[in-house]
């Protein structure tokens, strides 16, 4: 009967060079025409090494594209805190409006205008292939999830009213960054100056919905 192969942690430079070399091949080369042989050639590791910290080509590449993905879950969380923490401010006005479009527009700039963001669109654009796996999502719900604990908290201090925190959640990021890639193609604030105006809205409408009466 066969045995599912157990991976190695192994040590910690050698897997970030080996996420390092692939990420770099990936981009350049396409997954189909990178080698696990180039990668261990580049990471300086030996084709054994890679196979036993990975297993196989399609793992290193979502590996990769994890990686990254948790490189902008960082950011938003830092965002987050430290945008959309001190509930006192938020509570006088302008304070949550100014705030949720200060969040907003700091992740159209820090993460959607990134290169971490950019390397991301670009391996799941031309690797999508190779990445579909039922349940395999780079970001899965974290980002949605992050935001919705804070409305959750938002909600017990009695500056919105918000029965479901993660349906609320959804709803802000559709009609701030939704409405922004769908009128614009991107929500990438350093690249196009319409981002902010339309993120302003969407703030306000959000804020119309929820906002505690």
């Amino acid at each position: 009967m066969p045995t599912t192969k157990t991976l190695r942690e192994g040590s910690t430079p050698k897997r970030a060079a080996i996420l390092s070399a692939a990420r770099e091949l990936f981009l350049t080369d396409g997954f189909d025409r990178t080698s696990v042989d180039a990668v261990a050639a580049r990471a300086e590791v030996s084709k054994r090494t890679v196979y036993d910290y990975f297993g196989d080509k399609q793992t290193l590449l979502r590996a990769v594209v994890d990686t990254v993905g948790q490189s902008l879950i960082t950011t938003i969380r830092r965002t987050l805190d430290e945008t959309l923490t001190d509930l006192t401010a938020l509570s006088e006005e302008p304070g949550l409006e100014d705030a949720l479009v200060t969040f907003s527009m700091r992740i159209a700039t820090d993460m959607l205008g990134s290169a971490e963001y950019a390397t991301l669109q670009r391996l799941v654009r031309a690797e999508s292939g190779h990445l579909s796996r039922r349940g395999y999502n780079s970001m899965a719900d974290t980002p949605d999830e992050a935001l919705a604990e804070r409305f959750a908290a938002f909600a017990e201090a009695g500056l919105l009213d918000v029965p479901d925190a993660r349906l609320a959640a959804d709803q802000f990021i559709a009609l701030t960054f939704g409405v922004t890639l769908d009128r614009l193609g991107s929500a990438n604030a350093v690249e196009d100056t319409r981002v902010r105006p339309l993120v302003v809205e969407g703030v306000r409408t959000f804020l119309r919905a929820y906002r505690t009466r």
